[in-house]
């Protein structure tokens, strides 16, 4: 039984067996006096499982003191006494048990965790370092997930940039939420933040996409009860919000739509209503924000004075459910005290007050993820906790909420209520995302990797004519590969091109591969092509259908068409934004 069952059966309360050891800055399970303290994760051996009880298969002994007499009854064999050197302080005697070892580093006490909730959502990942690992896998049986099929990633790899598409329904569910939302609603994507997470781990950008923008929603292959696939038609012209719940959509189909609509594709989502929001707030003990004017909302019944509050519960829903009390009264403004909320509370995570304090620790993870809904890719606990050891590495000064540019939609008259994306400075934003470019100024970690992947475009390049490459499909749209062999050739001149079908595996970005006496072949397609440096991968030639050594170009998911160009901007433009450790208040 774990730890979360022993503090059940002796009635203590699970977080309370986990203390903060000053000297190591790590949590450690203490079980009783005369258990031996365990360090976290993985330094405690497991016992064999006892029939302890009456025969009917109910343990009457307590987990915790069941332990402690395994040690007593165990083979014993002589352990010296514990021993200080002369002069030394105590706190350097090894504990009962266990040997003496080198000193070592001290850990910083305060761990980041990332909680993350907008209006009618939530996004926790708990990461405390390795009490929050221990913790979430006590609670993982707390998570609810959804097959979306092929929208989603398999698994999370920490090598990786990674996109998670964070949902919030406008679903009444549970008791007290019958003032918010839309009356019998099937539970639409009210809320939605893409939240990009950069490979090097220097930066993430919080992508706000407005509920009300109009767009194109494709066909979504859906998961079944019985397992089996239904295509739902996709539909033009509506509004985003409709990407989930209408006519039976998932959530992939939200994802889909957010790839469809900014080229991005998430690899994972999670989703939440109403009660994430009351039950994460409570959970931390309520979230400090503040206001440049008193509000009196008689639609989400939030009251307030001008200046600061701590907020929690149902006081936290309405705040991030108000609309006709901030700015101009619509969903835009919503979302920049939204932002103002979730920056508030992540400043909140980040402090030491929440992590130092086990019981508070424990409450956090229980609502979290009894809140959560996610993918069938990232609903094991040992995935969260890698997910969360990632996302916990980001400053929050280099965390950026900004929301999609938009233009008030000119068929909707003179009344205006519903947005289109902004072509004018949309791509842009979309395009630095892709490219893993920050929003914020900082110090990149793989420069010595960036500067010989750009390396290899500088050098001689050799004519079109001369280019022999064969076109694989691994990822791309349906018809990719030939689209490309044909602007290649009737476009560019590059005549001794191929078709190759498609790659014997997906890949998520697009590569060249080729042999070092094709480098010059190489750095012409890519000048062609808008072909990053990353993209080109030194290896070895293919021999083509004449018998010729050729390159061979692979179009990944991140392919967007003949003749768009893949290379990332150099900057991210300039928009309106925020960060995480900027304190705003909300007008």
């Amino acid at each position: 039984m774990d730890a979360q069952g022993r503090g059940r059966a002796d009635n203590i309360d699970p977080a309370d067996q986990w203390v903060l050891n000053p000297n190591t800055g790590e949590y450690e399970l203490r079980l009783g006096p005369s258990a031996p303290q365990s360090a976290v994760p993985g330094q405690r051996r497991s016992s064999p499982r006892r029939a302890d009880g009456d025969g009917s298969g109910r343990r009457t002994t307590a987990p915790g003191r069941e332990q402690a007499e395994a040690h007593k009854t165990a083979p014993a064999r002589p352990v010296p006494a514990p021993r200080r050197r002369r002069g030394a302080p105590p706190e350097e005697q090894p504990a009962p048990g266990r040997r003496g070892r080198r000193p070592e580093k001290k850990k910083s006490r305060t761990k980041k965790v990332l909680v993350w909730t907008g209006g009618t959502m939530a996004f926790v990942l708990v990461g405390a370092g390795t009490a929050g690992y221990l913790i979430l896998k006590h609670l993982e049986g707390n998570i609810s997930s959804t097959d979306v099929g092929d929208a989603a990633k398999n698994g999370f790899s920490k090598d990786d940039a990674f996109n998670i598409l964070v949902i919030g329904t406008d679903k009444r569910t549970g008791a007290g939420n019958e003032g918010y939302g839309d009356k019998g609603s099937v539970g639409h994507a009210d809320t939605n933040i893409l939240l990009h997470v950069s490979k090097d781990r220097t930066n993430a950008t919080a992508l706000s996409i407005p509920r009300d923008l109009i767009v194109d929603v494709p066909d979504c292959p859906t998961k079944q009860p019985d397992g089996s696939t239904k295509v739902v038609p996709g539909s033009h012209n509506v509004r985003f919000n409709t990407s989930l719940g209408q006519d039976g959509r998932d959530p992939g189909c939200t994802m889909r739509t957010v790839k469809a609509v900014t080229g991005i594709t998430p690899d994972h989502f999670m989703m939440a209503d109403f009660n994430a929001v009351k039950t994460l707030t409570t959970a931390v003990d309520g979230v400090d924000v503040c206001l440049k004017h008193a509000v009196d909302d008689p639609d989400s019944h939030l009251k307030l004075s001008a200046g600061s509050h701590k907020i929690e519960g149902e006081q936290a829903l309405a705040f991030v459910r108000t609309r006709h009390s901030f700015g101009n009264q619509g969903d835009l403004d919503r979302i920049k005290v939204q932002q103002q909320f979730l920056s508030s509370l992540m400043r909140k995570m980040a402090s030491g007050n929440t992590l130092t304090n086990p019981a508070k620790l424990y409450d956090l993870a229980d609502a979290a993820t009894k809140a959560l809904t996610v993918d069938k890719g990232i609903d094991k606990v040992n995935t969260l906790k890698d997910m969360a050891l990632e996302l916990k590495k980001v400053p929050t000064k280099n965390i950026t909420f900004l929301t999609v540019p938009v233009l008030d939609n000119p068929a909707d008259g003179k009344v205006h209520k519903t947005v289109i994306v902004n072509q004018g400075t949309a791509p842009q934003v979309f395009s630095a995302i892709t490219g893993d470019v920050s929003f914020t100024e900082v110090k990149q970690k793989q420069q010595a990797s960036q500067d010989a992947e750009a390396a290899r475009l500088q050098g001689t390049r050799s004519t079109a004519s001369d280019v022999r490459v064969r076109v694989l499909n691994g990822g791309a749209a349906d018809g990719a590969a030939q689209q490309t062999l044909t602007w290649l050739q009737n476009n560019q001149g590059v005549t001794k091109s191929e078709n190759g079908s498609n790659a014997p595996a997906k890949l998520d970005t697009t590569t060249l591969e080729y042999a070092p006496d094709q480098a010059a072949q190489a750095r012409e397609l890519a000048a062609l092509m808008g072909l990053p440096g990353s993209a080109l991968k030194p290896g070895r030639s293919v021999t083509n259908s004449q018998g010729l050594p050729a390159m061979t170009l692979t179009l990944g998911k991140d392919f967007k068409g003949a003749g768009v160009s893949l290379t990332a901007p150099a900057k991210a433009p300039d928009v309106a934004k925020s960060t995480a450790d900027k304190v705003q208040c909300a007008s």
